[in-house]
């Protein structure tokens, strides 16, 4: 994929170098996915091996993606001073190896589930500092609505391995149940090679001065754009927390309802992830030339599109599952078209300098949302129509705050707005004083 494109001073191009580097990020979105959505269809299997409730294996997604929330903006801040690439190939080998301890446990410990979870729980914190910088990265790399092309294929990336993981973790739970936790290491150690030895970030992008001008300029622009960003943060969260939560949900029923086996399951999962994953792609391809224009927009209809979805849903879930997967690909295609859109504003939203913590913080608010999920929707084995449209109602919600307080011009920088047209909104004058 050729990408060029003028960087933020006006000067300069982006190189066909960057299309090598663009692509080895697109695996860091690949491989982070497969921390949970391998074991989603292979939830059922844990349960009955491990004596363990729904709500129990629930918490195996939770404890993973809770410490990657807490871990993210740490990374965003730490790379955002000393590098992208020194904090994302450590965090992918830690990733790694949370994945072979947890495999290792199930393998040799006669009560595996506490090994698990505290291996689960080390995994979560090396996923901090991975697919969040990849984005941060892309973001330094392109500037124009090229940006939008360039994030978009790291979504779809990110919604490809959602499709392949719960197929591939159905495969290898058929040779043995805890299988899946080994491949973590074998994939994540090659893709952080790659990273240390090929991604050369962009000269020029770490913050500089000291910490109190970087916390000043992170309070400038929070102050100038906040309710823009904390609205993008909040609908990618809402996504994910649905996406996560409906999976989980219909992974028990395919397997106690309908008695599919691990394989058909994970390729049953796959549909919607996969229906998610093209419109990803798509959205991004579309938003690098009508980025201003289309941006909200399509965050509202999309957001309004799973709302839709979670209304009907329940209706179906339990008794047809045809009609439940084409319920779940408008679901997807919602899914799709929001997440590229938002993290083309959010990456959009501040400097190189700052880049890396405003989107980390994005990937925080993405993670705890994945993280409530299953628990969540556990509770509709005995409530379903009550979870549903309540989280139904939540999305609508969302959908409805973003078309008042999302200011697309505002969150974008000139490259991508001066051709569009109208004048962009007054802004706050951006301290010119010594901060440091």
């Amino acid at each position: 994929m050729a990408v060029t494109s003028r960087n933020a001073s006006g000067g300069g191009s982006d190189t066909k170098s960057h299309a090598l580097k663009l692509w080895i990020l697109c695996t860091v979105p690949f491989i982070m996915v497969l921390g949970n959505s391998m074991l989603i269809p292979v939830m059922p299997k844990m349960m009955a091996v491990m004596h363990l409730t729904l709500f129990q294996v629930g918490l195996v997604i939770t404890m993973f993606s809770i410490p990657a929330g807490i871990i993210i903006p740490l990374a965003g801040a730490l790379s955002d001073r000393i590098g992208r690439r020194i904090i994302m190939g450590p965090s992918l080998i830690i990733y790694g190896l949370g994945g072979l301890a947890a495999g290792v446990s199930a393998w040799l410990m006669p009560h595996p589930y506490p090994w698990i979870m505290g291996s689960r729980l080390l995994q979560g914190i090396g996923a901090g500092g991975t697919y969040q910088l990849a984005m941060a990265v892309a973001g330094d790399m392109y500037q124009s609505g090229k940006r939008a092309s360039a994030l978009g294929l790291l979504e779809a990336a990110n919604g490809l391995g959602k499709v392949i993981s719960p197929i591939a973790g159905s495969a290898l739970a058929l040779a043995i149940w805890f299988l899946p936790f080994f491949a973590y290491g074998m994939l994540s150690f090659p893709v952080a090679v790659l990273v240390w030895f090929v991604i050369k970030e962009p000269s020029g992008k770490k913050a500089k001065g000291g910490v109190s001008r970087y916390w000043q300029g992170l309070k400038y622009t929070f102050r100038q754009k906040g309710g823009s960003i904390f609205t993008t943060f909040l609908g990618g969260a809402v996504v994910l927390f649905v996406l996560f939560g409906v999976l989980s949900y219909l992974a028990d029923i395919l397997e106690k309802g309908f008695g599919y086996g691990e394989i058909v399951r994970g390729m049953l999962i796959a549909i919607p992830v996969l229906a998610s994953a093209i419109t990803s792609y798509v959205s991004g391809t579309v938003l690098q030339k009508k980025i201003v224009s289309w941006a909200r927009r399509i965050v509202v209809l999309g957001l309004g599109l799973i709302a839709a979805a979670l209304v009907l849903e329940p209706l179906f879930i339990t008794k047809n599952v045809a009609g439940t997967l084409v319920i779940l690909v408008f679901q997807g295609i919602g899914t799709g078209s929001v997440l590229p859109s938002i993290n083309t504003m959010v990456t959009s939203a501040t400097t190189s300098q700052e880049r890396g913590v405003v989107t980390s913080l994005y990937g925080s608010v993405r993670f705890f949302g994945v993280a409530m999920g299953p628990p969540l929707f556990s509770l509709a084995m005995t409530h379903r129509y009550t979870i549903f449209w309540a989280v139904a109602g939540l999305t609508a919600a969302t959908a409805l705050l973003a078309f008042f307080a999302i200011n697309e011009r505002q969150m974008l920088p000139k490259t991508m707005t001066q051709n569009h047209g109208a004048s962009r909104p007054k802004t706050l004058k951006r301290p010119r004083h010594k901060l440091s």
